[in-house]
């Protein structure tokens, strides 16, 4: 990633705005209504929730990072389907679909009413032109899920057709992502600041630096949420964050950035805590294509200098899970890798010495979130301890860590959370992302793993998990939790986060 065509190709990492993604208690699970499954009936109720990142800008299809499908994904813009709070893929523009005996074609069944912000109506030209400009006009990473897609046709208004290269069993999964949003053909000019989407709430008003807040739409489809309007409050700080809850300027804290602090809200009746897991691996980033830890034998030396159970407690106060690997426990092909590489000091000094680059410098080039400069300090503590030479400095987040790390690969080692479900292959699987690893048997494992049977993918996934962490691609610290506060009265917050989606639909008051 040397340009910055790149740099808006490149975009899968972007999720360490850590902004926790609310996926609603109440899904879009029925086959006759897939929109928002909210209270019945209208209120002037109003909710503001506290987030610690705000978007660049909100064109999803150009713009890294997870905090604009946070805000817009399954709220201002819909999908043909959709992931409840299981992980499991419900119907939401398509009310049902099929697929071929030969796995390749999809056929799905359209909603007949839904129209979009703008009045136009959604059919199945929208459907088309929308999976057909991912391949055209987006120029993030996450387009390529789009590459094995051969042709696709609008049957009827509410029928579409979608015939792949070659059977894929991530395909429709990705249709519940960003990548499967619904655009209208004549909505997509100002992207930017104004979207057009099917979904309950448009974009009222957005003050930069602030907030943005979403308004519930008159003739939405499908059924109308509780709130009448959502503002998305962001803090940079995350004790004015937990301040502004106490003092009640939000109702809930979408993400708690001082897990030290949850019991203050714990203890008291005014609160409700919830406490469960996120997609977010926090990832000890390293460099594999430049510098000293393109060498082996110096990432395992990495991975077996720290002690993850200590960082945890140090840095995020015992919260949140060491896995080892890639893949959270949510997704179907998890297995614990933490015990790969056991912390072993010994053997870190050893693997060190063998590298031949004991006397080099890493540097250490972490973002201003709460988690990367509160486990910086740890990790260069622990690898100093084992030999290293660290030096660290943080660099202001999005801007100039995107410029810096992720565009121009200028660093040895970084601290973000991938937050973007099954990202496994967007991190690693393309030499030219940030990460820079190069691998063919990796890649030749994921290719197996979407074109097999569920069984075999599940196979696949493992093994291709297991080779990445013994390549010691990275060293994953920990998988964050999701960790929310709220108003007691507030309903329909999900104890797992499991989409991109921060999603109001299904969130009201008792």
């Amino acid at each position: 990633m040397r340009d910055n065509k790149q740099l808006t190709r490149h975009t899968g990492v972007i999720a360490a705005t850590l902004a926790s993604l609310l996926l609603a208690a109440c899904s879009a699970g029925s086959t006759t209504d897939g929109g928002g499954g909210g209270k019945s009936g209208k209120t002037d109720d109003a909710l503001k929730i506290g987030l610690n990142a705000e978007p660049a800008n909100l064109d999803i299809t150009k713009t890294a990072g997870a905090a604009i499908p946070q805000a817009l994904l399954y709220n201002v813009y819909e999908n043909l389907v959709k992931v409840d709070q299981s992980g499991k893929i419900q119907p939401q523009l398509a009310k049902s679909w099929s697929l071929s005996k030969d796995r390749k074609t999809y056929t799905f069944q359209l909603v007949k009413d839904a129209k979009f912000s703008s009045g136009a109506p959604f059919t199945a030209e929208d459907a088309k032109f929308s999976i057909e400009r991912v391949k055209s006009d987006w120029t993030i990473a996450q387009k390529a899920q789009m590459d094995v897609v051969d042709t696709v046709q609008a049957v009827s208004p509410t029928e579409l057709k979608v015939t792949l290269k070659e059977p894929s069993n991530d395909w429709l999964y990705r249709m519940t992502t960003r990548v499967g949003v619904m655009f209208s053909r004549t909505g997509v000019s100002k992207l930017a600041t104004a979207p057009v989407g099917t979904g309950p709430y448009e974009v009222k008003k957005w003050t930069r630096g602030d907030s943005i807040t979403l308004a519930r739409r008159d003739g939405y489809w499908g059924s109308e949420p509780h709130f009448a309007s959502v503002t998305l409050k962001y803090f940079k700080d995350p004790t004015a964050m937990n301040n502004a809850l106490l003092t009640g300027t939000i109702n809930v804290i979408g993400t708690m950035q001082t897990p030290d602090s949850l019991d203050r809200f714990a203890n008291n009746s005014t609160y409700k805590v919830i406490e469960g897991t996120t997609n977010g691996e926090v990832l000890l980033s390293l460099n594999n294509g430049s510098g000293p830890l393109k060498n082996l034998k110096a990432r395992q030396a990495v991975r077996y200098a720290i002690d993850h159970k200590a960082l945890l407690d140090t840095c995020w106060a015992g919260r949140g899970k060491l896995i080892g690997s890639m893949v959270p426990p949510t997704d179907p092909w998890y297995q614990d890798l933490s015990n790969q590489y056991p912390y072993d000091r010994d053997k870190a000094k050893k693997l060190l010495k063998e590298s031949g680059v004991a006397g080099s410098t890493l540097r250490l080039r972490i973002p201003t979130l709460p988690y990367a400069t509160a486990c910086g300090t740890v990790v260069k503590s622990q690898l100093e301890q084992a030999g290293f030479k660290v030096t660290l400095d943080q660099l202001e987040f999005p801007a100039a860590w995107l410029s810096t790390v992720f565009k121009n690969g200028d660093y040895d080692m970084s601290i973000i959370s991938h937050l973007e479900p099954r990202d496994m292959q967007t991190v690693f699987g393309d030499k030219s992302y940030y990460t820079h690893y190069d691998n063919p048997e990796f890649r030749a494992l994921l290719k197996k793993a979407d074109r097999g049977t569920q069984k075999e993918q599940i196979t696949a996934m493992r093994e291709a998990a297991r080779l990445l962490s013994k390549d010691a691609a990275a060293d994953w610290l920990f998988l964050l939790p999701n960790l929310m506060v709220a108003d007691k009265d507030i309903t329909g917050l999900p104890v797992d986060n499991v989409s991109e989606s921060l999603d109001l639909t299904g969130l009201g008051r008792s």
